[in-house]
């Protein structure tokens, strides 16, 4: 009678990442926030550096305000300017962390890594939107349209007369000049009058002029941006405008890993996200407040 040699398997509950290269998902994680963050088309990076831990500080230097006068000697006096400094400190600190047990990826017809890094992308998102959204609290008095105590109620036929005040406001504070493009961001339900304003230049009417990506079109010479992550506050809503000039932002995915938990069949992967934004130029931001009624 022979004897027979026992057969060695490989279990189907292998982990499918065994080829987890963090640098190349930390990338691709990157790319995803780059290209649907609705505020990051309304920032500038300008000052980005290199963040490596949570508290870093960006020192921003201000150039001072250069006067000119008439010559009417042959004496030229000097004025001494002092830039202004501010700091942006990179102080907001999110992490996303998730479990995946084997039989979950075995059973998955999707790539369960990538689709599970999408929602990732889409949480991060939403926190920073409304992060930077928030920042229209550093709006100056002069730059508001309607108040706190008597906001804007709009419909189809008052968007517009609106929105060019909006537009006013950025001009009269001198934060409009050559070169530069307004934008402005609205939720669906801003956008729901909007579409029905017969001023109103939808993306595909602009023709060859440039729009900011994910732009639905430009009311009153700014770029429209929608989020729905401009939510009521106290039933109002806080209707930003402004050009890139305005926030400086920075950020960094500091972190990407996965590793096998030892107490289960599974995997988990966690990642942390750095960053931290300035107004920089308050005058280059405006915003309108209306009623959420």
């Amino acid at each position: 009678m022979s004897e027979t040699t026992p057969t060695t398997t490989t279990s189907s509950y292998s982990t499918t990442y065994s080829t987890f290269i963090p640098e190349i998902w930390s990338q691709k994680l990157n790319q995803m926030l780059e290209k649907n963050c609705v505020m990051l088309q309304c920032v500038n990076r300008n000052w980005e550096g290199d963040i490596k831990n949570q508290g870093d500080t960006v020192k921003i230097i201000t150039p001072a305000e250069v006067s000119v006068s008439t010559l009417t000697t042959d004496t030229i006096t000097y004025s001494s300017l002092t830039p202004t400094s501010k700091d942006l400190v990179i102080d907001q600190r999110k992490f996303f962390a998730f479990k995946i047990d084997d039989v979950a990826k075995v059973q998955s017809n999707t790539n369960i890594m990538e689709a599970h890094l999408n929602n990732a992308t889409k949480a991060i998102e939403e926190v920073q939107d409304s992060y930077l959204l928030g920042l229209h609290t550093d709006v100056p008095e002069a730059n508001i349209v309607g108040s706190e105590s008597s906001p804007i109620t709009l419909s189809k036929t008052t968007i517009y007369e609106n929105f060019v005040k909006l537009a006013l406001a950025l001009k009269n504070a001198n934060a409009i000049h050559a070169g530069t493009r307004p934008w402005v961001v609205i939720n669906p339900d801003i956008e729901a009058y909007l579409l029905q304003s017969t001023e109103f230049i939808s993306a595909y009417k602009v023709a060859d002029e440039t729009l900011r990506e994910g732009s639905i079109g430009r009311i009153a010479g700014m770029d429209v941006l929608v989020s729905t992550n401009l939510a009521d506050v106290s039933s109002k809503y806080y209707v930003l405008a402004g050009t890139n000039e305005a926030i400086t932002f920075a950020s960094q995915l500091a972190k990407i890993e996965s590793l096998r938990d030892k107490d289960s069949f599974s995997d988990l992967v966690r990642g942390l996200y750095l960053y931290g934004a300035k107004t920089v130029q308050p005058n280059a931001l405006a915003k309108m407040i209306i009623t959420a009624a």
